[in-house]
């Protein structure tokens, strides 16, 4: 969420990042939320002004019935109850427009980095480099829908008949794969200074306002009416909001979690030859790596968090690319991403398998997530995250660029944690 005094002090600024990802509504709202913070402080003043007064007429009554001046008292009782229905008034319409002014403040997206490039969609983002072989694969090659029927090592209508569309049963070699690559992304992640947690997969409201998924993607999450509870999207949620309304003591900083948790997403009006087999699904395993950083040490710990994620792939030796997405593609909470793409050999395209993001501090503002700096003043926090990395379409590209004719080659990475070096 932004600041509201970063709206009013940088009015000009704000708008132009707003124009960058291309929010519609951006004037409208910039000065909706400045005319309700006008509004706030003025009955305020009334209020606060009220009570004062209110609190001297007391003193006064007190001495006037000491005195003996009946009269005198009852006057001034009399105005004291005007101050008091003035206050309730003010309060009344006080939290009217205190809470106009939160909703108004959680529909702005975050303000994109000055590096963030000009752009609406997917193809004007920004290469930023590539790594890895793509392989050349025989004209007979076959994608990993087909594969994993010719293996028998996934199963979407076991799924389908269980749940539904989009809820993959992993059997025998595949379900050992999953776990393989659970268990390596996250020694991984503990060599590189990540602490491990296990969060609950279920969060609340509040919870999903503090890390900026709702209101935005509240049609997205699968939701628990009777409890209002929702269902994870991403890890990033119940590990970011492990810190809500905290004040982190700066010797504890950075801090550096890791968690693996299945996830769980909607992908309401999604379809067609891009979603097909492990492309989309409504539910799949990543693990994620969060951090929380002053703000001045945000941004190398985003490039930190970058080469951690490419050197997984590297690992798993994996044609990839990383892009710097532009305005337009961007998510509604981050300030800058980097997307890594992985190459699809039978599908002959790239496959999105992390996203790495700073959020500055959009996120802390609605956690209330700080730290105390330059004099002991409180101030927010920097938040991150990045997938490290999202199961299905990894699954998809081993099996596509590493299949042969007696089976699928498994990177050497992989093998002590599988058990095989093959599947078939």
């Amino acid at each position: 969420m932004l600041q509201v005094s970063v709206l009013r002090e940088h009015t000009e600024a704000v708008l132009a990042g707003l124009a960058k990802k291309h929010y519609k509504t951006a004037e409208a709202d910039v000065q909706a939320i400045l005319t309700l913070d006008q509004r706030r402080k003025e009955l305020q003043t009334t209020r606060d002004s009220a009570q004062a007064e209110a609190n001297e007429l007391a003193r006064q009554i007190g001495g006037l019935m000491k005195a003996g001046d009946k009269a005198g008292a009852e006057t001034l009782k009399a105005r004291t109850a005007e101050l008091k229905q003035h206050t309730k008034a003010a309060d009344d319409e006080l939290t009217q427009v205190e809470d106009a002014l939160q909703q108004t403040l959680y529909k702005l997206p975050n303000l994109p980095h000055s590096s963030v490039p000009e752009g609406r969609a997917a193809q004007d983002n920004e290469v930023v480099r590539e790594g890895g072989q793509k392989p050349e694969l025989p004209a007979d090659a076959l994608p990993h829908w087909d594969l994993i029927k010719k293996y028998d090592i996934i199963d979407f209508e076991l799924g389908n008949k269980i749940a539904g569309a989009g809820f993959p049963v992993y059997k025998r070699q595949g379900a050992r794969l999953q776990r393989a690559l659970i268990n390596f992304f996250l020694d991984e992640a503990r060599d590189a200074g990540y602490d491990e947690v296990q969060p609950p997969i279920l969060v609340n409201e509040a919870s999903g306002y503090g890390t900026g998924q709702l209101p935005d993607k509240e049609g997205q999450m699968y939701h628990d009416a009777k409890d209002n509870l929702y269902l994870i999207p991403t890890s990033e949620v119940p590990i970011t909001n492990l810190y809500r309304d905290e004040i982190v003591p700066v010797e504890q900083l950075p801090i550096r979690n890791t968690g693996y948790t299945p996830c769980f997403r909607r992908e309401a009006g999604s379809w067609g030859a891009d979603v097909r087999g492990l492309n989309r699904l409504h539910q799949f395993d990543k693990v994620e790596i969060v951090q929380i950083t002053q703000p001045e040490n945000s941004y190398a710990a985003l490039d930190g968090m970058v080469a951690h994620i490419e050197g997984l792939l590297q690992k798993l030796e994996l044609p990839y690319r990383i892009l710097r997405l532009c305005g337009g593609d961007m998510g509604f909470t981050s300030a800058l991403t980097y997307d890594l793409e992985v190459w699809s050999a039978a599908q002959g395209r790239w496959l999105e398998v992390s996203s790495a993001s700073n959020f500055e501090t959009y996120q802390a503002n609605r956690l209330r997530l700080r730290y105390r700096g330059e004099g002991n003043k409180t101030q927010l926090l920097h938040t991150l995250n990045g997938s490290a990395l999202a199961l299905p379409r990894i699954v998809a590209a081993l099996l596509e660029n590493n299949q042969t004719e007696d089976g699928i080659l498994l990177p050497k990475v992989l093998h002590s944690y599988c058990g095989f070096e093959k599947i078939g």
